[in-house]
């Protein structure tokens, strides 16, 4: 990792003072590195590392921060992790043309080196996303998300990325096209597995505030507990908590009220057996393949993900 965290750097230099900045602000703030071990642990599972890996690995995290950074601006949002936003310091149009300039460094760096079979597993991803994206913004219009519609959105939005990491890892290595498959297939059940955690905290006691925090129900996102319970109450009550969402979903009290009824009609249960199906059928795919330290680093980096406090 600490290899891994030069390279990048240097993907990112640029002859635009601006840019390099922004850049350098980027990398003192960035996260706990998930995705990039996930290509990392995905590459050694094969007993193999090499240069590629590393290019693998820079260009999920270029894509990833091109994400968020787009995101920031779409969401309207001031801070990340706890830090300032880029487009809250530089502003909209400065902010999109960054997450771009990221997006394109990513491509570039697979086209440089050939690598079109990474090539192909990146610009998928960042089809996927966009098109989950656009999928979640136009349902919640109306407010007429199906469960099936919920997974298809977070695995496009969420999942894809994962997906990608571990196919990347094993395309780094020269896996075959069935196994680059199976671990795409093992990224994409951790990535959901994933999401579904992140939705049940919006329902569990925050360590931080010390109650549930509704950031979904006030952004009007109806996530899978809530999508649960609203199928299994009775039409009276549905459209009581529907109203909730649609017309006083800035109401601390009325939002408390959403959480409560959720909780009290089974939907964080029902969530909680959905994320572990979906943690045990990652396990699944990855016990097709022999026992290895990075194995088992995966199982324990997929224990985290549905284990996680924050």
């Amino acid at each position: 990792m600490d290899l891994f965290e030069q390279k990048f750097k240097e993907s990112l230099k640029s002859n635009v003072s601006l840019l390099d900045r922004i850049m350098h602000y980027i990398i003192k703030r960035k996260g706990k590195q998930m995705r990039p071990m996930f290509v990392f642990l995905s590459a050694k599972l094969f007993g193999k590392f090499e240069e590629n890996t590393y290019r693998a690995a820079s260009m999920i995290e270029l894509l990833h921060t091109a994400t968020l950074v787009h995101d920031d601006v779409i969401d309207e949002a001031d801070f990340r992790r706890g830090f300032f936003s880029i487009n809250a310091l530089w502003r909209n149009k400065i902010s999109v043309l960054v997450g771009d300039f990221l997006l394109s460094r990513g491509l570039l760096l697979a086209v440089k080196h050939e690598e079109f079979g990474l090539l192909k597993i990146m610009s998928t991803a960042v089809q996927d996303m966009s098109e989950g994206e656009l999928l979640q913004i136009e349902k919640a219009r109306k407010l007429d998300i199906t469960e099936e519609i919920y997974f298809d959105i977070i695995r496009q939005k969420t999942a894809t990325l994962i997906a990608a990491c571990c196919a990347s890892g094993a395309n780094s290595v020269g896996e075959s096209k069935e196994v680059v498959e199976r671990m795409c297939l093992f990224g994409e059940k951790t990535g959901i597995a994933f999401q579904i955690k992140d939705d049940l905290f919006d329902y569990t006691q925050s360590p931080i505030i010390g109650k549930p925090t509704g950031i979904d129900i006030r952004e009007q996102k109806m996530t899978l507990p809530l999508i649960y319970t609203l199928n299994t109450v009775t039409k009276k009550e549905k459209n009581y908590i529907i109203n909730i969402i649609k017309n006083h979903h800035k109401n601390d009290k009325k939002v408390a009220e959403v959480i409560s009824f959720v909780n009290k009609n089974g939907g964080l249960e029902y969530a909680e057996k959905a994320m572990h199906n979906y943690h045990n059928s990652a396990i699944e795919i990855l016990n097709q393949f022999e026992d290895n330290e990075a194995k088992n680093a995966l199982i324990l980096l997929l224990d985290f993900v549905v284990n996680r406090k924050k």
